[in-house]
């Protein structure tokens, strides 16, 4: 495909050089800034100077001013030209002697300095002589197989080397001490410095005309076989893929990034960074093609030409238009090198932008996100191509000149439904990626009110997440939305990110209710009760109180049994205010006093008192409507156990009192047996309900957490209750021998055998007896150890004493005592550990104050 990367531009006409003189031919140029010079076929050297224009639209023209031109005195063609600058010198090749002329005036310089025997010369753009008033000039000498190196100064010439090659060399260029050469039939690299050669590649020259250039330092450009152009570096490799010529090249020159080729009817122009061909201008009967100083000119015989490149920026324009987005990239990446750093940012920015855009209207989503990314699009700029996605407040304008041709995603589309989902798709998950970046700076309202619409457009899961979760999404534009779309609970979540919790539980409430329709949350009953229960609103939780009671009694309780503790006990949650609004709600009332009595184990007796009596009224009543052992009774019969046997709490009598007249047996017994008065509940359990488990469970129960003898007591109640010599009930003789086979531990074994009958036969009490021997055995063996330890103990505390005792004491009339420094009156004496002795007295007198000097510390 093509591109305009160079215009054409005429910058010597015809008549200006030749005049009325036809056979006049351009055989080389050369051109130094502002300075053409042309030399021709009959040994003259044309002066001109060229001045560039540019008009109002931008267009670039060419004067060629003439100064002068010079005939040098010789009758072949003049074949090369090079300017050195600093000397103010132009080299001409004529005849195969390189004359040294004037710059500005053309003649030869006064000393006649010049090199004799060239057949073509190239002047060293890299030199290692670092003097600046000196060149280096390599030259192909006539001798066979030579290659010449002269320094040139301003009036005089130096020989420095001379270096012989394998085959005569037909073209070189030179770079430092390295030399490219075209040979006979190859190309060579060869250090002049060193005389080390190596071989690049095999070239025919006698079959077509060899190019070798410089293009950079130590690397040059050569025409190789097959029409390639083959890059090359000083050490042989190449780091470029070839260009593509013709197989006629007659010349070539680099532009970067561009290398230019002219052959017989083409300017060809290949980029060196992908090698693709990029241009081709017509251009018949050219026969020089050289750059200078990144001036590209092409000449005939007749005329002087000028290749002008295109700004890259237009270049990289002309690129993204024709939508070659890879091939602009590239560019621009290559422009960094010519354009300065802050421009070439903005630029490269915007192109990659552009670049993006392009992409995106391809559906390439994953191209087009990292241009986005790389480019720091502003991310209004794509919410913009969908109508009514950026919310009323946004001040965004769109980037001028644009980015895209698009006014809207309709346009980019053209109304392809599926096309566009797949864009809406792209733009959800691009705005979730960015709206937690940088790039989000800024616009972070905009983004989240455009992705809130996309969300519920589309009814995606992610709408809710974005709503429970930090967001800057507009409320006037987003509720407006939702409420077009229906998406009413997603709307009371918005009013309550946004305070506005009034709001949003009247909306949830019409939802349940069945006065809209919103399918979002089958569990929506249970989320208004949950968000109550935490809901810091005093007035707006007992408003809604009613309805959720309404709604489900067991559930609903929760907006209190489910509240945070310290809510509970301050403002207006405290369970009494709770209860005068449960008085109506029997089931949530139950569930709310069973929380505060067993699982917040609050010890006031009106809780457990009202607990209990609503157990006991709940069971009467189920007693009363039905004979069957139904789950729900037993279930509130076991409950109303299990509290009047764990609590207490609650005001027994008044229990009592409701229990008398019932058959709740077992109800009553438990009530005696919290008034200890434990034989009227065995009595109950025994000879009214003739439950002899439950009344052995009733010893066990009752006497937790109490001692040995207190279960004892109780064990031996209910012995006495079952061998009650008015009861010959053989029954309970056989609850009394299971007793005491089943619970030997709990029995006096001695008073056991004083209470039983003599009629008993030892095998009907074997396994008692049998554990009451096991356990006086035990407990004799258990005191024989505790008494054996506490004799070994009571030795080792008499071994110490002895050991203690040390050596005797003698005390005579003699001794002094320590602290008063008088003997001994009395055999009575007290001594410290270091063996000092003195008067009890002065020993009681010391304890009483501390500070009394005494001699036996010293």
């Amino acid at each position: 495909m093509s591109l305009k990367a160079f215009k054409l531009v005429p910058a010597v006409e015809r008549e200006m050089l030749m005049g009325d003189k036809a056979r006049i031919n351009v055989e080389c140029i050369e051109c130094c800034g502002k300075n053409l010079y042309i030399g021709t076929n009959e040994c003259f050297v044309y002066h001109f100077l060229l001045e560039e224009k540019i008009s109002s639209a931008g267009k670039i023209t060419f004067a060629a001013t003439k100064q002068l031109h010079k005939y040098l005195g010789f009758k072949k063609a003049v074949s090369e030209l090079k300017a050195a600058s600093a000397l103010n010198r132009l080299l001409v090749l004529c005849d195969n002697t390189i004359t040294l002329v004037n710059m500005m005036n053309l003649e030869p310089i006064p000393t006649g300095a010049r090199i004799k025997g060239a057949v073509t010369f190239t002047l060293n753009e890299n030199p290692m002589s670092g003097d600046p008033f000196c060149v280096e000039v390599c030259i192909i000498s006539v001798k066979r197989r030579t290659i010449q190196m002269f320094m040139v100064y301003e009036d005089r010439v130096q020989i420095v080397k001379e270096v012989s090659t394998p085959e005569q060399p037909c073209a070189v260029a030179v770079d430092g001490h390295y030399l490219c050469l075209a040979l006979t039939t190859q190309y060579i690299i060869l250090n002049y410095n060193t005389g080390i050669s190596q071989d690049l590649f095999p070239y025919c020259s006698d079959e077509k005309r060899p190019i070798v250039k410089r293009i950079g330092r130590q690397e040059f450009l050569l025409a190789g076989p097959g029409g390639l152009g083959m890059f090359a570096t000083v050490d042989g490799i190449s780091q470029r893929a070839p260009v593509h010529w013709s197989e006629n090249v007659i010349g070539a020159a680099l532009c970067f990034p561009y290398v230019v080729a002219l052959d017989d009817e083409f300017i060809t122009v290949h980029s060196m960074l992908d090698q693709q061909l990029k241009q081709t201008l017509p251009f018949k009967e050219g026969h020089i093609l050289q750059d200078f100083e990144g001036k590209v000119i092409v000449a005939t015989n007749k005329g002087v030409y000028i290749l002008v490149p295109l700004p890259l920026e237009r270049q990289i324009q002309d690129l993204l238009t024709s939508h070659r987005v890879e091939e602009a990239l590239v560019l621009a990446k290559a422009a960094r090198r010519n354009i300065p750093k802050e421009k070439f940012q903005v630029m490269y920015k915007r192109i990659l932008q552009q670049a993006g855009f392009i992409h995106f209207a391809q559906l390439q989503f994953l191209e087009a996100k990292e241009l986005f990314r790389s480019g720091q699009l502003d991310v209004r700029e794509l919410i913009s191509l969908y109508p009514f996605l950026l919310p009323t407040s946004s001040s965004f304008i769109r980037s001028h000149p644009p980015l895209h041709e698009y006014a809207d995603l309709n346009q980019l589309t053209q109304g392809d439904q599926e096309k566009m989902t797949k864009c809406k798709r792209f733009l959800m998950s691009y705005l979730n990626e960015v709206r937690s970046t940088e790039v989000a700076n800024g616009y972070k309202e905009d983004i989240d009110t455009a992705l809130l619409k996309l969300y519920a457009e589309a009814n995606h899961e992610s709408l809710l997440d974005l709503l429970v979760s930090e967001n800057f999404c507009l409320l006037t534009d987003s509720a407006a939305w939702l409420e077009k779309h229906k998406k009413y609970f997603a709307l009371g979540l918005l009013y309550h990110y946004n305070g506005q919790d009034a709001a949003a539980l009247q909306l949830w409430v019409k939802i349940v209710n069945g006065d809209v329709q919103d399918s979002t949350r089958s569990d929506l009953y249970e989320y208004i009760v949950d968000f109550l229960t935490f809901c810091s609103d005093q007035e707006l939780v007992w408003k809604y109180a009613e309805w959720v009671l309404q709604k489900s009694e067991e559930v609903g309780v929760q907006i209190f049994t489910k509240r945070p503790l310290e809510d509970q006990g301050k403002n207006s949650f405290n369970p009494d205010n709770v209860m005068n609004c449960l008085n109506k709600y029997p089931k949530s009332l139950v569930k709310y006093l069973e929380y505060l009595v067993l699982d917040r184990k609050v010890e006031k007796e009106k809780y457990h008192t009202h607990l209990a009596v609503l157990y006991l009224e709940a069971l009467l009543q189920l007693k009363s409507v039905t004979t069957d052992n139904c789950a729900e009774l037993s279930e509130t019969q076991t409950k109303l156990r299990s509290l009047l046997q764990k609590s207490d709490f609650y005001r027994i009598h008044f229990i009592l009192d409701k229990i008398k007249g019932t058959d709740l047996h077992m109800e009553r017994a438990i009530l005696y047996g919290k008034l200890e008065e434990h034989d009227k509940a065995l009595h109950i359990l025994v000879h009214e309900l003739k439950d002899f488990s439950a009344a052995e469970d009733y010893c066990i129960w009752s006497s937790e957490s109490k001692d040995l003898p207190y279960r004892q007591r109780l064990f031996h109640m209910l012995l006495l209750v079952y061998l009650n010599p008015g009861s010959s009930d053989c029954e309970l003789v056989m609850a009394a021998v299971d007793l005491l086979n089943n619970h030997a531990a709990e029995f006096d074994a001695a008073r056991v055998l004083q209470l039983v009958p003599d009629s008993w036969s030892v095998q009907l009490l074997s396994p008692f007896l049998t554990r009451a021997m096991r356990e006086s055995i035990h407990t004799k063996r258990m005191t024989q150890i505790t008494l054996g330890l506490a004799k070994a103990e009571n030795l080792i505390y008499k071994h110490d004493k002895v050991k203690l005792k040390g050596s005797p004491i003698i005390l005579s009339d003699k001794k002094l005592c320590q602290v008063c420094q008088s003997p001994f009156c009395e055999p009575a004496f007290v001594r410290y550990p270091n063996g000092g002795m003195v008067h009890t007295h002065c020993a009681a007198r010391r304890l009483m104050n501390p500070n009394m000097t005494h001699h036996s510390q010293t």
